[in-house]
């Protein structure tokens, strides 16, 4: 099966983000609470996990459904052994011209010069705050914020530029954060990319006035460095970039509360045990790891995710904003963002 899937209201298929392990090393409360995610929280045991064999079997058969974009996630992709490996794997992949990484950042500095070395064209690291304290907060672990910077400068001095760095805005949270993180990202070269706080899962606690709408932080950042629109690079970009006027690089706002982006969607999400969502605010997801591991072929692997795709009709976010959702009790079942990896 050689023709390109389009969804039930007409998206394409583009980009795979591929979840490696549902574990992190850190407890942000956005995404994994501890009281939730604590000891003994019960994590996919390791026999569970699709192998790398396995992983670049279902990469493959995305490839030629249309997917020219993976990024690795997890929970935190670095926690799973021998990861360049993987990118190596996929990087051979006819069809793959681009592989990513989103990180928390903490373990970058012991990796970055072997996924370099293995193919691996960007970076993203989560960076929330520069404030030491607030980190601590928002992390609830043991993980410093030193450790996440020396991550950053040991993956720029192995050869990634422009990284991104993607901030979750939580107000009276990381809000008062906001100038000072697009100030480190102006001096360093990198990309700032501030994320409006999302109702992923159920377990993050998420209320409506918690939000800091993407119009503000550009308004924010506006006022001290002004700046223009950029207009999209390709269909389906999730970020409205803006560039500043002083051509110190640019700035981006993912807006999926206040301006959703569901009709241009064209992400596929596949969890560390071979589950594929095709949305991030999905209940369910269909399985290809009892597939693969029956014998399947690339015919059979084909058929499935031309199926899966065609078939879909998500658009949680435009019926999130229709309805003004305040609260998860007012909202269904959603998978764990750390199982999915956002």
């Amino acid at each position: 099966m050689t023709d390109r899937p389009v969804d039930t209201r007409g998206r394409g298929l583009h980009d795979l983000r591929v979840s490696v392990t549902d574990r992190c090393n850190l407890r942000c409360r956005y995404c994994m609470p501890r009281e939730i995610f604590g000891p003994g929280f019960a994590f996919l045991p390791r026999e569970e996990l699709l192998s790398f064999e396995e992983i670049t079997m279902v990469v493959g058969a995305f490839a030629r459904a249309g997917v020219t974009k993976v990024r690795l996630t997890g929970g935190e992709p670095l926690l799973r052994a021998d990861l360049p490996a993987l990118v190596a794997m996929i990087a051979a992949v006819p069809g793959v011209d681009d592989i990513a990484l989103t990180t928390n950042g903490s373990l970058l500095g012991r990796h970055a010069v072997a996924l370099r070395n293995a193919g691996l064209s960007r970076i993203t690291v989560s960076l929330d705050t520069l404030n030491r304290a607030t980190f601590a907060a928002v992390a609830d672990a043991e993980v410093t914020l030193d450790s996440v910077l020396e991550g950053i400068a040991a993956a720029s001095a192995a050869g990634f530029e422009h990284l991104k760095l993607n901030a979750v805005v939580k107000r009276g949270s990381n809000d008062a954060d906001v100038e000072q993180l697009a100030a480190f990202a102006r001096e360093h070269g990198h990309t700032m990319r501030f994320i409006e706080y999302m109702d992923v899962g159920d377990t993050n606690g998420w209320r409506l006035d918690d939000v800091v709408p993407a119009n503000e932080i550009v308004d924010r950042i506006a006022a001290r460095w002004p700046l223009e629109p950029v207009a999209p690079r390709y269909p389906g970009e999730v970020a409205n970039r803006y560039r500043y006027r002083d051509g110190v690089g640019e700035v981006g706002v993912i807006s999926s509360i206040s301006k959703p982006f569901c009709g241009t969607c064209t992400r596929a999400r596949l969890s560390a045990i071979g589950e594929v969502y095709t949305c991030l605010f999905a209940s369910t997801g269909h399985d290809l790891r009892s597939l693969v591991r029956s014998g399947a072929d690339a015919s059979d692997l084909d058929r499935a995710v031309h199926s899966i795709w065609t078939t879909r009709a998500d658009r949680y976010s435009e019926l999130r904003a229709a309805h003004t959702l305040h609260t998860l009790t007012e909202s269904p079942h959603k998978v764990e963002m750390s199982y999915i990896g956002g």
